[in-house]
């Protein structure tokens, strides 16, 4: 069977944001388990050239949610900044994006499909057609930031595998 634009863009979207869903709840009952502070646990980074959690998290909900609207208007551009985002500020972002996905159809995302787009930054514009954009700007950002908030957390104690960054996986016969 072959796959559709939903499919590529919804569904694999879907499957990372519950999975990070739950890593930042995992991530929170380490905080209380452990008197951690949720604020430093926000504004942790991997090295000091790195962004912190808000940031990555801020970008996944920007890769999804906002790709799904770039997409829409034709223009997308660099996450906004989001100063002062708590923990439960960062959760939110994330039931904001799965709340998106929940509302697109396989006609919507049709729809979308094989449309001219920019990526904006600046004076600068990058053109793309949704399926490149999707396949090769949106979705690897999204999985890098999505990676980057498991490895930020696993790094800061919770107990997470691989198997809670991969969610509920498409399986079949």
């Amino acid at each position: 069977m072959q796959q559709t634009f939903y499919d590529t863009s919804v569904g694999c979207y879907r499957q990372i944001l519950e999975s990070t869903a739950q890593v930042l709840k995992a991530g929170r009952q380490h905080a209380e388990s452990n008197g951690l502070d949720l604020s430093d646990m926000v504004d942790y980074r991997l090295h000091e050239t790195m962004l912190p959690l808000s940031f990555q998290v801020i970008s996944a909900w920007h890769h999804s949610h906002g790709a799904i609207e770039g997409m829409r208007a034709g223009v997308f551009t660099p996450p906004p900044s989001k100063p002062g985002i708590d923990y439960s500020g960062l959760c939110d972002l994330i039931d904001e994006a799965l709340n998106t996905m929940s509302q697109e159809t396989e006609e919507s995302m049709a729809a979308l499909s094989g449309q001219h787009m920019i990526f904006r930054l600046g004076e600068t514009e990058i053109p793309f057609t949704t399926d490149n954009f999707l396949e090769s700007f949106s979705k690897p950002n999204f999985y890098f930031h999505t990676t980057t908030t498991y490895a930020m957390l696993r790094q800061l104690g919770t107990p997470l595998g691989k198997r809670d960054y991969l969610g509920n996986m498409k399986m079949g016969h």
